[in-house]
């Protein structure tokens, strides 16, 4: 029996993590996104009639990742025109309401960077999801969005050809729920027609991966990345303690570390089939 009291089930489907599981970083990927979207964001602004200077968009979008951070560490997500609405708040000292039109333009600023500054797919991630088709097991992404909203990664998942692999494609910033939440997780099975046990949960992120689908009923694999020594990470933004990859994907928070076990710990992507296999074998 589990620690829920559910037996074992043969694995009906699989659902991933995407960033740092599926889609990998160069160094500087954040730094470059950043200044990108703080001089788009600033002409926008300037066009507007808002004569801001790039120095005060970033102190406004850092004001903004302040106030997303209260939200998120309640594992809570708010819709992506609502992120804008925040930083516009900032922008404007509070003295202005953006009017649609100025919205939108806003939204394209923001999102423009993962397209100028794209990340990349994880070399070991198409074997191993194609392995899952042959295997006719469920597909689907649970993801903790920060700037990037589920609308963009959506687009940039269809132009890597990714997308097609996946059944469900689910975004925090779309259902107003984060990982480590559970109803994320029970959101995801509904919509894979699925058991909680049923599942297995691919990550990165021992608190939010791990504990979180553990949590739902789920069992967890844990992608430590330890082989590569932070293959496919940004070291720039990982070496900074302020940096928002490390305050979304490092912080365990109150969770006690010995207290989040893995069903399965692997270094790449090109031992997950083992992993199943051995986690199949056990029923």
């Amino acid at each position: 029996m589990t620690r829920l009291g559910r037996e074992k089930s043969a694995v009906k489907a699989v659902t991933f993590d995407l960033w740092e599981t599926l889609l990998f970083e160069k160094d500087g990927s954040d730094l470059e996104r950043r200044a990108i979207r703080c001089r788009a964001l600033a002409q926008v602004l300037k066009r507007s009639g808002l004569d801001v200077s790039v120095k005060e968009v970033e102190l406004a979008l850092g004001e903004t990742i302040s106030s997303m951070m209260k939200i998120w560490d309640k594992n809570r997500d708010v819709s992506h025109l609502d992120m804008i609405r925040i930083f516009f708040k900032y922008a404007s000292k509070g003295k202005l309401s953006p009017k649609d039109a100025l919205l939108e333009e806003l939204s394209k600023a923001y999102v423009s960077p993962l397209f100028k500054v794209p990340p990349y797919v994880n070399p070991d991630a198409c074997e191993a999801l194609d392995w899952l088709m042959d295997q006719n097991k469920q597909t689907g992404i649970i993801c903790n969005t920060g700037l990037t909203p589920g609308t963009e990664l959506r687009k940039f998942l269809y132009q890597e050809r990714v997308a097609e692999y996946f059944r469900v494609m689910v975004f925090s910033n779309e259902v107003g729920i984060r990982k480590l939440d559970r109803r994320i997780f029970n959101f995801t099975a509904r919509a894979l027609g699925a058991k909680p046990e049923e599942i297995v949960h691919v990550g990165d992120n021992l608190k939010s991966d791990v504990g979180g689908a553990k949590n739902a009923g789920f069992r967890a694999i844990h992608l430590s990345g330890t082989a590569g020594q932070d293959k496919g990470q940004d070291k720039i933004a990982e070496s900074d303690p302020e940096s928002l990859v490390v305050s979304l994907s490092r912080n365990l928070g109150s969770l006690k570390l010995e207290r989040i076990k893995p069903d399965k710990t692997i270094s790449s992507l090109s031992a997950f089939k083992k992993s199943i296999e051995e986690l199949e074998a056990e029923i």
